[in-house]
């Protein structure tokens, strides 16, 4: 009988080589962080912290996080993770934060229906971003960290502390091939909301099912395909076993995707703790970074497991057109949308004048 595992494919080599980067990253490597143990009188802090996403992913874009943060507490606080609806469904994951019944959470604004008139930026605005670190460039030099502060200081018991960058979007269908604007028609399509409402002027059917569900519902036909996320989190999650094209027009290069506090909950947590948190957010920013980074590439070249198509040239250069209809339409919602497209016009005609390697 022949052993499988000593010829692996391509890209389960790939998908071997970043767990291996997971392990030794110094985010995935909490015992060194941690503080000599010493007596406490008081009880130990314990949260509930729940993600937008399934136990697979979560495994790279917030179990890493919560294990550094918990060894290195020492004993002084304790975060038990949740993964995509397994306390509350998704969509009540803002409710559930600011009534108390989660400590914490990690999504896009647009997924959990944030109450905010910048939700409609949280995760894919098409178009928004290239790379992953067009997130964090307009964070912290143009100005959406303030924008973002000052909509979420209008929200009741809830503290926004974070934006990080995923990855980008892509379209990965089950049977049928896109390889033209004419094919989007009738697709039934798991994806975000922004992003399928953009994609939907093309007749596509953005349909929302919990994340656990959505592989069944492709094997069963309920699903014609997915307009989640990248290549990575494809081969990653395992819909690429059940995928078999793959869009290599992105729609946008990177996912907004933050964190979030229960502002009662944030308050109890002393000053060195709280700052913990924030750093090993910031780890988690960094690794995922790399994560996605990395991993797409290598899966696009390398990855066996999809067909990959593209749109014609000038039917991708009509999206592109239509997105700027878009961009005016969300614009004209709110004084505050405007300032964010107006960042998003201001940051891509910046990249542009710059040039190589940034355009």
């Amino acid at each position: 009988m022949t052993d499988d595992t000593t010829n692996p494919s391509p890209s389960e080599r790939i998908l071997a080589s970043r767990r291996r980067f997971l392990a030794t990253a110094g985010i995935a490597a909490p015992a060194i962080l941690a503080a000599p143990a010493i007596v406490r009188a008081q009880a130990p802090i314990k949260w509930r912290l729940q993600t937008y996403s399934g136990a697979p992913l979560g495994a790279h874009v917030i179990k890493p996080q919560i294990d550094a943060f918990n060894a290195a507490a020492n004993g002084e606080m304790t975060i038990e993770l949740y993964y995509a609806d397994q306390l509350v469904p998704t969509s009540e994951l803002f409710r559930a934060l600011q009534n108390g019944t989660l400590d914490a959470i990690q999504s896009d604004e647009a997924t959990m229906a944030s109450p905010v008139d910048i939700a409609v930026f949280g995760g894919y605005f098409p178009f928004a971003t290239r790379y992953s670190l067009d997130v964090a460039s307009m964070f912290m030099y143009y100005g959406l960290d303030k924008i973002w502060q000052e909509a979420y200081a209008e929200v009741p018991n809830v503290t926004y502390l974070s934006t990080g960058a995923w990855d980008p979007l892509h379209i990965f269908t089950v049977k049928k091939p896109i390889r033209s604007l004419a094919d989007f028609n009738g697709l039934r399509v798991f994806g975000v909301p922004t992003a399928g409402k953009f994609l939907s002027r093309y007749g596509m059917i953005p349909v929302t099912v919990p994340w656990d569900d959505v592989e069944v519902s492709m094997r069963t036909g309920d699903l014609d395909g997915v307009a989640w996320c990248g290549f990575t989190e494809a081969y990653e999650v395992g819909w690429a076993n059940v995928c078999k094209f793959a869009l290599s027009n992105s729609v946008t290069g990177a996912w907004f995707g933050s964190y979030f506090a229960n502002t009662e909950s944030w308050k109890k947590v002393p000053p060195h703790l709280q700052q913990l948190y924030k750093a090993t957010i910031d780890q988690s920013h960094y690794y995922r970074n790399i994560w996605y980074w990395g991993g797409e590439a290598q899966l696009r070249v390398n990855g066996e497991k999809m067909e990959q198509t593209a749109l014609p040239a000038e039917e991708w250069a009509q999206v592109i057109k239509d997105a700027e209809s878009f961009w005016d339409e969300v614009a004209g919602q709110s004084e505050r949308a405007k300032r964010v497209v107006d960042i998003f016009k201001r940051y891509a005609a910046d990249q542009a004048k710059a040039g190589y390697p940034y355009r």
